[in-house]
């Protein structure tokens, strides 16, 4: 055969465009060798190999699904020793226990702030700590000690969202592109503020100057999201309208704490927990003595309120995200209730 003699082609059966991306082994199943598989990728041939064991069966550029799969295929063939770990129940056939996260992996999950899968430079994939494989071409491995368990997003295994954010925030350096990750990812309702921040604090990326100020806007916005779903939740149900974001005093004595909705007539307050996380940018031993004194501070509140007759409803943001009918319930019963308590001490009520 000489230099100018086409390549004859290699034919196999194929179940359709996602199979135009095999991994070496695939191909050897189908009957195609290394020797067979590396003559399709000569010059000029109708096959490419962009990452070591990896197979494109076409010569064009690849699309973005295609750069996610070979990266997971690469990054979850068998070690040199061909002997592959002991199966877990997040491993796949194909990838192994791989699977992708930064900004590819929130590129699935639909982030405008994250550039399509196609524009990404380089793909992230999460493997386990002892993965001996290095980095090559686009695909980036990340070793960790202990991997998340894998959503499934157009068949390819991929991050929980605070995870991939983590990830993804670890490696960039711009403070408006981390700002932007960050809000959506609370205001698109993917996730809750404090999983952000404790997958953040994992990363040790907290004390970073693009993502103080981060930090703090994803709060806010989680605080602003969760209202909104309360108040959603008032009038979805029929619930009676409250006094909404109120302080509460004593007459001419101290401050009782601020409330997120009230109803006077039967002395019932919702309280929403968006207290920052327990993770921050301080040192371990000021960040645990500010955790608790927050914590004390506020059941002191609440304990106050209740011996003065004020019922208090604790409701978590992510409680109505998940279970907002089962939230009303609890405040349709706190409100019927409050005819068989004695009348509740009278309070002055300032907005807030």
């Amino acid at each position: 055969m000489t230099q100018n003699t086409p390549l004859s082609p290699c034919h196999f059966p194929t179940t359709g465009p996602r199979q135009r991306v095999l991994s070496a082994a695939q191909l050897k199943a189908m009957g195609v060798g290394p020797a067979r598989a590396a003559e399709q990728c000569r010059a000029g041939g109708p096959w490419q190999q962009p990452l070591p064991g990896v197979f494109v069966l076409h010569p064009g550029p690849l699309d973005g699904r295609e750069r996610l799969r070979s990266a997971l295929l690469y990054a979850g063939r068998p070690p040199a020793s061909g002997r592959r770990p002991a199966p877990s129940r997040a491993a796949d056939p194909a990838y192994g226990e791989a699977m992708l996260t930064g900004l590819a992996a929130l590129s699935l999950y639909g982030f405008a702030a994250a550039p399509p899968a196609s524009a990404v430079d380089r793909v992230d994939v999460l493997v386990p700590r002892a993965r001996r494989l290095r980095s090559a071409g686009y695909a980036r491995l990340l070793r960790t000690g202990e991997l998340p368990r894998p959503e499934r997003l157009d068949g390819l295994p991929v991050a929980p969202v605070a995870r991939a954010l983590a990830d993804a925030v670890a490696g960039l350096g711009d403070a408006l592109a981390v700002r932007r990750l960050l809000t959506e990812a609370v205001r698109g309702g993917h996730c809750e503020p404090a999983a952000v921040v404790g997958e953040l604090n994992r990363a040790k990326v907290l004390g970073r100057p693009q993502v103080v100020n981060a930090v703090d806007c994803l709060l806010a916005e989680g605080r602003a999201v969760a209202e909104e779903r309360l108040y959603d939740m008032v009038r979805t149900y029929g619930l009676k309208e409250p006094l909404w974001n109120v302080d509460l005093r004593l007459p001419g004595g101290p401050h009782l704490g601020g409330v997120d909705a009230y109803w006077p007539d039967e002395a019932v307050a919702v309280k929403l927990d968006t207290r920052a996380p327990r993770h921050s940018r301080l040192d371990q031993g000021r960040r645990q003595e500010e955790h608790e004194a927050e914590w004390s501070a506020y059941a002191d509140r609440r304990e106050h309120l209740e011996r003065l007759g004020v019922t208090v409803v604790h409701l978590s943001p992510k409680k109505l995200r998940d279970a907002r009918e089962q939230q009303a319930t609890v405040v349709r019963t706190a409100l019927m209730a409050s005819a068989d308590r004695e009348p509740a001490a009278y309070v002055v009520i300032l907005p807030r």
